[in-house]
């Protein structure tokens, strides 16, 4: 009885990754990137950078001159916002822009106090995009402070956006991926991301699927006008996602912009996550927040991460130690189409393909963190940013 009842689960288990490698968007394969080479256009509009900044003074020399000495044919201008910060992030951009002799690529702007019904960086961000506007620009571009920005990167998403008549284009930049914890969860948070929102079907025009990583945005001037700004989603705490789903889809839920998101590797996050409690603490964030604050969902996230990831390697112990070799045999074949799903994305981050096999005990972590995410919601601890700290009704 009990070997029946492993064996159907591991055959559930079987379809499911089938399901996955065949017909999800083929979400596994980590090839929508930017393209490497730069594309000439006849003309280049003119281009506002949003930055919003809270205590970023440690980050800023390395990452604020790769925006600053952009090798972008037309005009463009940084507005960077002081979020109430405390450890002099306005000096440190000032004095950079100074040494660089790009004193007026650059405008820091106070933050204003934050108003009820706002999350900090929205507010930052919405602030970076007012006065942004007023500089009339085709095209506005939301970066965070933490991006270093390699020479090409602004013409390459402004080619992009014209060439294709795009009205968003984001890119989900190559995060840091140094220390242990970071070579263990990092790659496999851009995999589960992926699989979250395939990007073939967010840059399909049919499909209703809408997403952006926030490090880095294109958004047109007059797409982000016509959705109502950055106050249209200012409750978001999955706040790029929302502002795609915004510039994508109508009100009916059908698409009517085009966007693009697709993946990084010279444009990079140089935001350190050295222990597992920073990128714990990343994760809860809005962990619970993806599925709608819903136990239900909560309980079948859990079920599904167990069944996809999980139960293979288990079933693979159980068969070997019981000699069930059909058991066995099928869930290591699960688990080898596992880890073969994993290996583009180990790739991209330029790690051995033994980290590949490591995605069940990795899955196994991020079912404890969203776990965490939704009990951090029922205590109302919320979410955080920079230090600041909201919750979600």
């Amino acid at each position: 009885m009990l070997t029946a009842w492993v064996l159907g689960w591991v055959v559930l288990s079987l379809i499911i990754w089938l399901i996955l490698l065949l017909f999800w968007g083929q979400f596994w394969r980590s090839d929508q990137c930017l393209s490497t080479a730069t594309v000439s256009l006849s003309a280049y509009p003119m281009i506002a950078i949003a930055i919003p900044a809270r205590n970023e003074a440690n980050l800023l020399p390395d990452t604020l001159p790769s925006l600053l000495t952009q090798d972008y044919p037309g005009q463009f201008q940084i507005i960077l916002v002081d979020d109430d910060s405390t450890d002099n992030t306005s000096k440190v951009a000032r004095s950079i822009a100074q040494n660089l002799d790009k004193i007026d690529k650059l405008c820091i702007i106070p933050g204003k106090p934050l108003p009820p019904g706002w999350t900090g960086k929205l507010w930052a961000m919405h602030q970076g995009t007012e006065y942004a506007q007023t500089l009339n620009p085709e095209y506005i571009l939301l970066t965070d402070a933490d991006i270093y920005h390699e020479p090409h990167n602004l013409a390459k998403l402004v080619a992009k956006a014209q060439n294709e008549q795009l009205d968003l284009v984001s890119l989900m930049v190559k995060l840091r991926c140094k220390s242990f914890w970071e070579k263990l969860l990092i790659p496999a948070f851009i995999f589960f991301f992926e699989k979250l929102y395939p990007f073939r079907w967010v840059n399909n025009h049919q499909k209703s699927v809408a997403a952006a990583a926030g490090g880095c945005i294109l958004i047109s001037s007059k797409a982000l006008h016509e959705i109502g700004g950055i106050a249209a989603v200012k409750n978001a705490l999955i706040d790029d996602c929302a502002l795609a789903t915004a510039v994508k889809l109508d009100k009916s839920g059908k698409p009517q912009r085009r966007i693009w998101l697709g993946l990084g590797d010279k444009t990079q996050s140089l935001r350190p996550y050295d222990s597992l409690s920073a990128i714990w603490d990343m994760v809860t964030r809005t962990a619970y927040t993806q599925l709608n604050y819903s136990p239900l969902l909560l309980i079948s996230t859990v079920i599904s991460m167990s069944l996809i990831y999980l139960l293979p390697p288990l079933a693979l112990i159980w068969g070997l130690v019981s000699s069930n070799w059909l058991i066995a045999g099928l869930a290591g074949l699960v688990f080898l189409m596992m880890s073969i799903a994993y290996l583009p994305t180990i790739r991209l981050y330029k790690l051995s393909p033994l980290w590949a096999f490591s995605l069940s005990a990795i899955a196994f972590l991020y079912t404890l963190m969203t776990l965490d995410s939704a009990r951090r919601h029922w205590l109302k601890q919320g979410g955080s940013w920079k230090g600041r700290v909201y919750s979600q009704h």
